[in-house]
């Protein structure tokens, strides 16, 4: 007999970030001396008859009640039929933006590694067994952490001799936000380092007009940075917008962080707006959505890089040809990465995290690779949700 799923339980939990506080317009993380900022992350547990539990914990609460649409569904399926799932839940939730795919899908993989007593890149088909970081950087602050441009052209090369071989910059946002002071952060950083690291730019959509967009742009040519990201307000989505960009610019683009589904992704590369792709497990529908961009991306010749740190996000980078970086994010020279301590083995995305040669490795126990803290998880709780 198959094994099936009994019940799905999702648990909303908080515990605090020490040192942090949000922008002025309280939509980013900056270091804050001083300070603690509760943060809410969620647990999500696949029971099945088979007394083998599928786990992950991430989230957010918009994905959440997603899941609270289609749970349901789950009760009394095979987990291991993820594909089938996948294609049901993808048109149950084609109104919306599918993030509540994400930890579920997940979650079922972890349970087809426990299953099968193997690490989830290891089913869908190992190719590496280290890859180089990059130092993913939190947004500029005035508080005495990334509040300048030389700030941050000090933690470049903090970070270089620790190992690194990458750097992106995000700067300053919210009542910050200044082209200028973006503009002189990427001359300072590549003055700096430029000759011994790949420097990326993230702006997360904050510079207000294309011009600003493309003056930026053009101060990263002058650099040779390996990539520019999702610059402007059009919130990295119009491929009209970046194949114009694209046009005007030696720097490669990097879009698709914010382009739910994998048809509207395709058309993206086939549009030509834009030369780096991204990928997320939790955005992108799961580690079965996340893997569907990467094929799509060799299809077309190009690399797919992976957003933010995290495990589902190490078992995919092991599986994949075409991808070049895993981003440690987000760090600083002041204030820890906003991780929360949920992991009993001592897994972690902290700054001092990878090797000399500036690599990490993939967890290799079975399914997602990592044991979680659930007596943390259950201390901390603000919210449950059952389905059976």
């Amino acid at each position: 007999m198959p094994p099936t799923i009994t019940d799905i339980v999702s648990i909303e939990f908080a515990y605090e970030l020490e040192e942090q506080g949000p922008t002025p317009d309280g939509f980013h993380m900056v270091y804050e001396p001083d300070s603690t900022f509760e943060r809410r992350l969620f647990g999500v547990q696949v029971h099945t008859d088979e007394g083998i539990t599928g786990e992950y914990v991430g989230g957010n609460s918009p994905g959440m009640a997603e899941l609270n649409m289609v749970a349901d569904y789950l009760i009394g399926k095979n987990p291991l039929e993820r594909e089938k799932h996948w294609s049901e839940i993808k048109r149950a939730l084609r109104k919306y933006d599918r993030m509540g795919m994400g930890p579920i899908d997940i979650a079922l993989w972890d349970f087809a590694g426990k299953y099968h007593d193997a690490a989830i890149h290891e089913l869908l088909g190992t190719y590496r067994e280290r890859l180089p970081a990059y130092a993913s950087t939190y947004f500029g602050d005035m508080n005495g952490g990334l509040d300048s441009p030389e700030a941050y052209a000090d933690f470049a090369e903090e970070c270089l001799e620790m190992g690194y071989q990458g750097f992106k910059i995000h700067p300053w946002g919210g009542q910050w936000r200044d082209t200028e002071r973006t503009i002189e952060t990427i001359h300072a950083v590549g003055e700096r380092v430029g000759d011994e690291m790949d420097l990326m730019c993230d702006p997360a959509c904050q510079i207000e007009t294309w011009g600003d967009a493309l003056a930026v742009g053009k101060a990263c040519d002058e650099h040779d940075f390996y990539w520019y990201e999702d610059p402007y307000r059009d919130g990295g989505i119009s491929q009209h917008a970046h194949r114009k960009l694209r046009q005007k610019l030696d720097t490669p683009i990097l879009q698709t962080e914010h382009v739910r589904g994998v048809e509207p992704f395709t058309d993206f590369i086939a549009n030509e707006a834009t030369d780096f792709v991204r990928a997320d497990p939790e955005y992108d529908a799961g580690i079965t959505g996340a893997i569907k961009r990467a094929r799509v991306a060799e299809g077309f010749g190009l690399d797919i890089e992976f957003h933010a740190p995290g495990p589902a996000q190490r078992q995919c980078l092991a599986a994949i040809r075409n991808t070049n970086y895993y981003e440690m994010s987000l760090v600083g020279p002041k204030t820890p990465n906003t991780t929360p301590p949920i992991y009993a083995d001592g897994y972690t995305d902290q700054l001092d995290r990878i090797d000399d040669d500036g690599t990490i490795g993939f967890p290799d126990g079975p399914g997602l690779g990592v044991e979680y803290d659930w007596e943390f998880i259950e201390a901390n709780e603000t919210g449950r949700r059952v389905y059976e």
